[in-house]
């Protein structure tokens, strides 16, 4: 028997089981967007309990109502993110930006060392003695760029 008569001979109910397979997926393998699928594809089938539908017709509702629904939950989600108070939060070395301190090592070659609060910083910038006074302007990565204050 061919495998698409046998999932048609189903009628609704082979919507509601691939929308029920697609719903355990997005359990296993999540990701946020499958269960906009296996959501679409449960709508599908319960429309297909009421009203008489072409399989061809039911594919192209099915795509159509997934996408619609990917696009409105991506938009409503750009729309929900929270504005942080603390956005540089994970960001230390953007944090750091604008404090000033003093070499605890010269800065020779372009590169030097700082302590700011409890941690030594690699800092590039021009040359200078151990002592200078230094602000952050900057950061490449994890070492960074002073000058001269």
């Amino acid at each position: 028997m061919n495998l698409v008569a046998l999932i048609a001979s189903f009628g609704p109910w082979s919507w509601m089981v691939f929308g029920l397979v697609l719903l355990g997926l997005e359990l296993a393998v999540p990701g946020g967007f499958l269960i906009w699928f296996g959501v679409s594809a449960l709508v599908i089938g319960a429309l297909t309990l009421v009203v008489a539908v072409s399989w061809p017709l039911q594919w192209l509702a099915f795509a159509a109502l997934s996408l619609s629904a990917i696009f409105i939950w991506t938009k409503s989600a750009k729309r929900r993110q929270a504005h942080s108070d603390k956005p540089l939060l994970n960001q230390r070395t953007d944090q750091l930006i604008g404090q000033t301190g003093l070499l605890s090592e010269p800065i020779i070659s372009g590169l030097g060392r700082m302590h700011i609060g409890d941690t030594v910083w690699r800092v590039s910038g021009p040359d200078l003695t151990t002592g200078s006074k230094v602000r952050v302007v900057g950061a490449d990565g994890n070492i960074l760029r002073v000058e001269a204050f």
